[in-house]
């Protein structure tokens, strides 16, 4: 599964809701099963077995309109419908396919005659309809606010040479835009949905399938059998869970709603303020969607846009991820030392070794999909490899085995997840149209060159404020896929590398989701903590600062990324641990070793993280002599009196 920002307040019961019907379950179940073999014949080369002879544009459209209808069913025009479908839903259902399956059908003709410039009456008449249903489409599985901004660029066009300056473009009439966006290559079944069709497909299929076979409850019973029993061990154990199944799900909030209601409350009950506990849990689940392996939709379409392997763009962001989780783990530490919090009661804590033989597979099949990826580098065929092994496990399973049922949940739960995300991108897909028909998104770049001149932090500063702004208004797709094509080409115009480039887009991108004024992953949390929002927002603001800071550490020291000579990554990384370690522990107020920290020593800390920060030896030395110093000054005032000094002391008390 991938990324989707749907509204927090709405469970998931209220959306199967709509599929409870059995004649609806076969509806969505049938379509989703024809989408699932034609990706499967795509993926392993079988369609001269199935006579399945489609040409790629074809094939798109196909899979495009499979997903397109199903949004129709799966998600609610207004929201007191959650729970039915209108008669309505089922015309619009029928248009998509309808539209969708009069562009399959033409897919050699659209191409060799160039219908995006020149169409038959018909093919116009389809066209404006599947542009309109694709508006329609992300208005329901995103926001009214997504949408507008959808149609926004998508009518951009029409009045692009009444634009000044840069944002000038030549005009379209209505036909050639309804054309330009249904028909050409780079709208609305452009690089966003081809990703998911042909690669993402099979991961959110795997996701489903761990989800459905109980993985999540694994991931959770492991990390709690890990670190239940340390110090504020359940802040840790839903960080570590949180972290699983984020990287699976790649949803920040129905991370926060699913782990959140098990880990808030027991965070709770060992001494966590709400606030903490709901702003520890804002931050692990916004953090899942950048850990890998799966990373959500976004690493996909990152990959397509940098032309690179996804193993690539994964090993690029393990360390940035890992050093995440390594700030959070111990910030929820620290404040459990300087408050004197315990874990989970041993009855709590489950048997390790208990649960890995009752769930080793889970971790087996993502080990596997790792390797797969690593070693082959195929994509598209990796996770069906990784979900075979997990369903063939699971049928042998002697508690709660995997059987038909479990196979129609399946397909009905990844068909969700993937109707949820071609729902989205089919309309941010016409924002990019737009901007390539009329030459803006290039135009845009180099203005912003232009405008920064040879400074790199100035063009730094520019993309985090733009990425943060857009990131509130925008779900993190749509975000990263504007910004990957108006500003990632000016930073890389800079001499920046292009994958660190991409994912400090990324990454200020999702900080609006634990950010007031907006902050929805805080906004969840504190829902179910029962907590103040605002209050929430700041503190996970300032346990996530790490992130803040990471995009301009990697993004001006690739090696953070894994590129660059070993020596140096070896160097740089520890380098950063060590300045995130020092900056953790002057927020908490706690340093191991050392105790509780004074004002003074908070503020040296904190000095000797910011020079551990900087790259160059010399800031290097001095940060580790302001350390040295200050465990050598603490030991001094902690040191034991001696005889004089406490006899001394003695005498005034008595007197």
């Amino acid at each position: 599964m991938a990324q989707v920002d749907t509204d927090p307040e709405m469970t998931m019961d209220e959306e199967v809701g709509r599929l409870s019907s059995r004649g609806v379950q076969a509806v969505v179940v049938g379509l989703v099963l024809v989408a699932f073999f034609m990706n499967i014949a795509e993926a392993f080369n079988l369609q001269a077995m199935f006579s399945l002879q489609l040409i790629n544009t074809s094939y798109i459209y196909a899979m495009t309109g499979l997903f397109l209808s199903l949004v129709f069913l799966c998600f609610p025009a207004v929201q007191r419908d959650r729970a039915r479908i209108r008669f309505y839903d089922w015309v619009l259902w029928a248009l998509s396919l309808a539209a969708a399956g009069y562009f399959a059908w033409n897919g050699q003709r659209i191409i060799q005659e160039g219908w995006d410039i020149s169409a038959p009456t018909l093919g116009t008449a389809a066209s404006l309809v599947f542009c309109l249903l694709s508006l329609e489409a992300v208005r329901r599985t995103g926001s009214f606010v997504l949408c507008l901004i959808c149609l926004f660029f998508f009518a951009f066009p029409l009045y692009a040479d009444k634009m000044p300056g840069f944002l000038w473009g030549p005009a379209s009439s209505f036909g050639e835009l309804f054309r330009q966006h249904a028909l050409g290559t780079e709208s609305i079944i452009g690089a966003p949905v081809r990703v998911v069709i042909s690669t993402l497909f099979g991961f959110l299929v795997f996701g489903s399938a761990l989800v459905i076979t109980g993985g999540g409850e694994f991931f959770m019973t492991f990390a709690s059998a890990l670190l239940g029993r340390s110090r504020g061990g359940p802040a840790k154990v839903a960080i570590i869970s949180s972290g699983f199944f984020g990287s699976l799900s790649g949803s920040v909030i129905s991370n926060v709603v699913t782990t959140g209601r098990m880990t808030i409350p027991t965070m709770k009950r060992v001494g966590y303020p709400s606030t903490y506990a709901a702003a520890v849990e804002a931050c692990a689940s916004t953090g899942g969607a950048m850990m890998p392996p799966v990373m959500g939709a976004v690493a996909f379409i990152m990959a397509e846009y940098l032309n690179l392997p996804y193993s690539t763009v994964m090993i690029a962001a393990i360390v940035p991820a890992v050093l995440y989780y390594f700030a959070l783990l111990l910030q929820v530490d620290n404040f459990a030392a300087k408050k004197g919090l315990r874990g989970q009661d041993a009855a709590e804590i489950p048997d390790l070794m208990e649960t890995l033989r009752g769930g080793w597979y889970f971790i087996f099949s993502l080990v596997l999909l790792v390797v797969i990826l690593l070693v082959s580098g195929n994509e598209a065929r990796a996770p069906y490899y990784a979900t075979a092994v997990l369903i063939a496990c699971g049928i042998f399973r002697k508690t709660n085995p995997f059987r038909l049922s479990s196979l129609v949940a399946l397909i009905i739960d990844s068909g969700r997840s993937i109707t949820a995300i071609v729902g989205l991108l089919v309309g941010i897909g016409m924002i990019v149209g737009s901007l390539s028909y009329t030459g803006v998104g290039g135009a845009f770049s180099r203005e912003l060159l232009h405008f920064a001149g040879h400074s790199v932090a100035l063009i730094l500063v520019l993309g985090a404020v733009t990425s943060f702004i857009l990131g509130m208004g925008m779900t993190a797709s749509a975000c990263y896929i504007f910004l990957a094509t108006v500003l990632a080409p000016a930073m890389t115009g800079m001499g920046l590398d292009p994958i660190a480039s991409h994912l400090f887009i990324l990454y200020w991108g999702m900080l609006s989701f634990i950010t007031p004024p907006v902050a929805l992953a805080a906004l969840a949390a504190a829902g179910i903590s029962k907590s103040d929002p605002f209050r929430t927002g700041f503190l996970s603001m300032r346990l996530g600062l790490v992130n803040f800071i990471q995009p301009f550490l990697f993004v001006l020291s690739p090696t953070l990324t894994l590129n660059g000579p070993l020596l140096d990554i070896l160097h740089d990384v520890t380098a950063t641990a060590l300045a995130i370690w020092l900056m953790t522990s002057a927020f908490e107020g706690w340093l191991y070793g050392v105790g509780r920290l004074g004002r003074g020593s908070r503020a040296t800390a904190l000095v000797s993280a910011a020079l551990l920060f900087f790259p160059g030896l010399l800031y290097d030395v001095v940060g580790i002599a302001m350390l040295a110093g200050l465990y050598i000054s603490q030991s001094v005032l902690k040191r034991p009196a001696g005889p004089q000094v406490r006899a001394s002391t003695e005498r005034k008390e008595t007197a």
